[in-house]
């Protein structure tokens, strides 16, 4: 298949620059296109109509902004301009489930500040059910801009000039099977590969494989259920080393009521997160599953492994005019993006992650985002909170509280997070924030008012700050972001937004102070 040959291509690449993101967004754009030609040639012959929409845009966008290089002395203005053509394509079909969206954003300083560079914003997700019941893939892509380091200098526009910035592309692929063994047993085989790299020199690319089986089923007690698990996974780190690990669990399931279920396993596990060679260790844990109704779910899941206790905690509720989210879990962490929220950086994500539990489908769900988005003229990429890049296997602990209030005219998001980090893999020579500090905290809170002025204009306020701290009084820092949007329709096809912003950054490397005003058009054809 074109996406799967122009993925696995891209596997083996310890670094990347720009270009070489460029080409991944290429290729997953052909690959993506190719999958849905194949899928709407093959269903069309069936009967079906595919629902494919494709929407090409370009935005331009004006800052003035006081202090470009976000100093602390001898600030300087500029005025930037950004051209950003797009595309957004949404695939619903009975066999593929995708959308896409990719934007070239070329930015050029009128001063000559910095010289006119180019970034890259994806992002991407989909499923292909290849055989009926039986033989699905999906996956997913994104490219964002990021912080290096949690103890650098931190930004939240992507056209400030920060060298503590970098591009990270992710890209993950993943078939699997799944179906019925005999009348009582079901069973799922899963293959991933994921690949996640930077234009960063200092930070580190990863790719990883997974693989897994699973079998669960029903015995002959009433209510009692057995449940058998292997997988194995292998991480390579372009500036660190490969780890492996295995694990084989055996469980049992019961049916307390048809709402709550609980559970309990046992097993072995080998991998050389803190040694040279795989090392094996006895594994166990319990966990649990309510669901009293469809608008309310808890679960939660505690387990011995050889790092010690790992813990998964979760909780959503729903009601007309409301949203619930809480999560709490602390596990081995492998992607070379850590961060204190649930999602990663930028607006998109935090409103992608917060509308989850009032639109499941990832495609009905994109699209509520981007008309969100719209609506109240707020910049998708725009960093909400920021993270860090690490280079080895990492013990990460998150905890994330979100909340939507839903109004006739307004609406109101808040999540509130925090996260701590340590370095798992003590063998490895990668460098990143654990050589300086063996902790790395994270407070992060964002709270979004939009508002409906009239059928055609909206408010849209943000409000966030992320407190980080290390080992030492020097890696305290705290970011505060104020910004106020005005947004409206302009022509059928056409909006614009005027904004100002507000940024203050205290503590470590990072003390300065910024004010900017926005202007942009967006238009549609």
């Amino acid at each position: 298949m074109a996406m799967v040959t122009a993925l696995d291509m891209g596997t083996g690449m310890k670094k990347t620059n720009s270009g070489s993101n460029r080409a991944w967004a290429v290729a997953l754009v052909v690959g993506s296109s190719w999958v849905g030609a194949a899928a709407q040639a093959q269903e069309t012959a069936a009967g079906p109509k595919q629902l494919l929409t494709v929407t090409p845009r370009v935005s331009v966008t004006e800052t003035l902004t006081d202090n470009v290089r976000l100093s602390s002395t001898g600030a300087q203005s500029e005025q930037i301009t950004e051209v950003s053509p797009g595309i957004r394509v949404d695939l619903q079909g009975a066999r593929v489930k995708a959308y896409l969206d990719y934007a070239l954003n070329q930015i050029v300083y009128a001063q000559s500040t910095a010289p006119a560079r180019s970034q890259n914003a994806l992002s991407s997700s989909g499923t292909v059910e290849a055989i009926d019941n039986f033989a699905f893939m999906d996956f997913s892509a994104s490219i964002s801009q990021q912080s290096v380091s949690a103890f650098g200098l931190q930004s939240v526009d992507n056209t400030s000039i920060n060298a503590n910035r970098a591009e990270v592309s992710s890209y993950r692929i993943s078939p699997y099977v799944q179906g019925r063994l005999g009348s009582n047993a079901n069973y799922q085989a899963r293959f991933s590969r994921s690949v996640t790299s930077s234009n960063s020199a200092v930070a580190s690319g990863v790719s990883t494989t997974d693989g897994s089986g699973s079998v669960s089923g029903a015995s002959a007690f009433k209510d009692l259920g057995w449940t058998a698990d292997a997988s194995r996974q292998i991480v390579d780190y372009s500036n660190g080393r490969p780890t492996e690990s295995e694990r084989a669990n055996v469980g049992l399931t019961y049916g307390i009521t048809p709402q709550l279920t609980v559970n309990a396993r046992v097993g072995r596990e080998a991998n050389n997160y803190t040694s040279l060679n795989k090392e094996s260790y006895a594994t166990s844990g319990w966990g649990f599953g309510w669901r009293p109704s469809e608008a309310t779910r808890l679960s939660g899941s505690v387990d011995q492994r050889s790092f010690g206790t790992a813990h998964n905690l979760s909780f959503e509720h729903r009601t007309p005019r409301t949203a619930w989210s809480l999560t709490d879990s602390k596990d081995v962490s492998t992607t070379p993006v850590q961060s204190g929220q649930a999602v990663v950086g930028s607006l998109y994500d935090l409103l992608f992650s917060q509308f989850a539990t009032q639109q499941p489908d990832l495609v009905l769900r994109a699209q509520l985002v981007n008309a969100y988005l719209q609506i109240y003229g707020l910049a998708p990429n725009a960093a909400v909170t920021t993270g860090f890049l690490t280079s080895a296997v990492s013990l990460q602990r998150r905890q994330a509280l979100s909340f939507s209030l839903l109004g006739v005219r307004s609406t109101v998001t808040f999540i509130a997070s925090q996260s701590e980090s340590n370095r798992l893999d003590t063998v490895s020579t990668g460098v990143d924030d654990f050589n300086t500090s063996n902790v790395v905290r994270q407070q992060g809170l964002s709270v979004n008012l939009a508002h409906r002025l009239t059928p055609d204009y909206s408010l849209g306020v943000l409000l966030s700050q992320q407190n980080t701290s290390g080992s030492t009084s020097l890696q305290e820092s705290r970011l505060r972001l104020l910004s106020l949007n005005v947004a409206g329709k302009v022509g059928k096809n056409s909006s614009a937004t005027v904004g100002v912003r507000r940024v203050e950054s205290d503590g470590g490397v990072s003390s300065y102070v910024e004010n900017a005003v926005t202007g942009s058009l967006n238009v549609q054809f």
